[in-house]
Parts: C-alpha cells; structure tokens; sequence
C-alpha cells in the first residue's frame, strides 16, 4: 500500500517522501544516485529534490538505474533562480536535468526575489503552465510565511498545492495563521524535518512518551517493531502533510518506507500528539521562516 494524500488540483501525492539533498557530487559514487536506488528499491515512489541540492541530474540517472517506470514515481523539484527574464530558462534547465517535467514544481523560498515581487514571480510560473512549457505540473511554494502566501494569492490564477516547510508538533502554534490560509486555500503541507522533534531536540520533549508508547501499540498489532520515527511519520501523514525525510543510510530509507505497511494511529493520538506539541515551540530551521514572522512565547521543553 502507498499512502497518497489528495491535492487541490486532483492529483494525488505519495505521502511519504524520499528527499536527496545529500548529493550532487556528479560523479561515480554520488549519494544522491546511491541512495537513490536504494529508495526506489525499497518501494518509495516520491523523490525530493531542487536546483539548490545539484542533485536533479542524480534523481534521473537512479530512476534509470532501477528500471522503474517514471509515470510511477512522483518528482517534487525547486527553482531558486529569480530574475524574471531567466524564469524560463531555469525551468527549462530543470526539466533538461530531470530528463522530463517534474510532477511538483515549488518556489524554493521567498526571498529568492527581491522583496514585493514574489507574486510577479508567481505569474511567470503561472505563464509557463498556460504555454504547456509546465502544462501537466503542479505548482507550489516553500518556505512561505502568511505575508508570502497572502502575496502570491492576490494574483494567483493557479493557487499553491503544496508549501513545503518545518513541520512537526513543535512548530504546530508558530504555523497556525500559516495553516488557516492553507485551510481557506485548498494549500498541502510538505513538511521538511518532521523528525526533528527526535532527531534534533535535546530531550525528545513531550511527545517522545507518548510516541514510545504507540510504538508498543502498533507493535502488537503489526507483529513487528516500531521505531518511534515512524510513528511521528505517521502523525505527520494523518495530520494531512507529505513526509519528506533525507537519508543516505540504506537502513534508515529501508525503515522509512516501511511506514506504508504500518497500522494508523487512532484520531485520538493524533490529537494527543498535537496537543502535546503545541505546548513547547522548538523549530530548527530559522532562516526562512522567522523574519517578520515571530516565534511564539513558549518554552522549549518542559
């Protein structure tokens, strides 16, 4: 089973993603092909990728290296390159590198471009979808504050499908105005660093219990262990996001896709979870979304 999560437009996402940021060496040994064919191996059918890693080139040739069919596997790529008169030929070069067009095209954050202009951006996105050069792809954002989204909705045509950012019960009360545009909007989150409450906090917090926990439950119900990763990768799927998790360790993307064959939380852990997150605020990602945006007044831990 691949769990999918349904966006605006129709079409509808893995719901776990695979995301090759270790990379872009272009040489024989470059983790980003790798690792690459390990995921497809394992069974992931979402690759993450961008201009900024150099690793478009790499999610070709490990597509190719394994043989699966491209129509089966769902690519999510990023532009940065900004100046309105190189907009399509950075997407040309996105879709060269590719060997095709990707299926999700974002804006890698908002201030690739000068400050006010991120909505003409959006319209040359826009533009490009309407002459068939992206005709096919979805469209989305990253990174983006309410401001940002609040920009590129006054002009948008094409609303944002997905905006790819932080996400983790420890960010939830920081988000909230963010995620009432998404709701009134019809926007996805793709959430980068869902494990950073495990991976990066320094006590786990107050959700590591309650994780342990569902990890015994879900054990005795799949007969298998569970790490408690995977649980919040479910939480962050049952929460409604696409799971983008980065590994180069064949154990690590083997656990990763075996989310899929996991049972689901129960609503009511879901809700346990998200209450208990939004008691601390803990983000590790600062560069994009804390200007102009301030961080709530909560603790760290408790």
């Amino acid at each position: 089973m691949t769990r999918t999560i349904k966006l605006s437009d129709g079409k509808s996402i893995p719901a776990l993603g695979w995301g090759n940021g270790s990379g872009g060496l272009n040489g024989k040994n470059d983790p980003a092909v790798v690792a690459g064919v390990e995921a497809l191996n394992a069974g992931l059918k979402h690759i993450d990728t961008a201009e900024l890693y150099k690793t478009e080139k790499a999610t070709a040739e490990a597509i190719e290296k394994t043989g699966v069919n491209r129509k089966d596997i769902w690519i999510t790529t990023k532009n940065k390159k900004a100046d309105p008169e190189a907009v399509r030929a950075t997407v040309e070069e996105r879709i060269s590198f590719l060997g095709g067009k990707p299926d999700l095209l974002l804006i890698h954050n908002p201030f690739v471009i000068e400050e006010g202009k991120i909505g003409q951006y959006w319209t040359l996105l826009e533009d490009l979808v309407y002459d068939g050069t992206l005709e096919g792809v979805s469209l989305g954002v990253s990174n983006f504050r309410p401001q940002d989204l609040q920009d590129v909705l006054k002009v948008a045509r094409i609303k944002p499908v997905v905006n790819q950012l932080e996400f983790h019960p420890y960010v939830l009360s920081h988000l909230e105005p963010v995620l009432a545009i998404h709701a009134q909007n019809g926007i996805r989150v793709e959430a980068y660093g869902p494990l950073t409450p495990l991976l990066r906090h320094p006590t786990g917090g107050p959700i590591k219990p309650i994780l342990e926990r569902i990890s015994g439950r879900l054990e005795k119900e799949a007969g298998k262990p569970v790490d408690i990763a995977n649980v919040l990768q479910l939480w962050t799927i049952q929460y409604g996001a696409v799971a983008v998790t980065t590994s180069t360790k064949p154990d690590n993307i083997k656990k990763l896709a075996e989310v899929d064959s996991l049972p689901d939380l129960t609503s009511e852990e879901v809700k346990e979870i998200e209450e208990a997150g939004k008691k601390i605020h803990f983000r590790h990602y600062k560069e994009h979304m804390t200007k102009d945006f301030p961080e709530p007044d909560l603790p760290s831990d408790l």
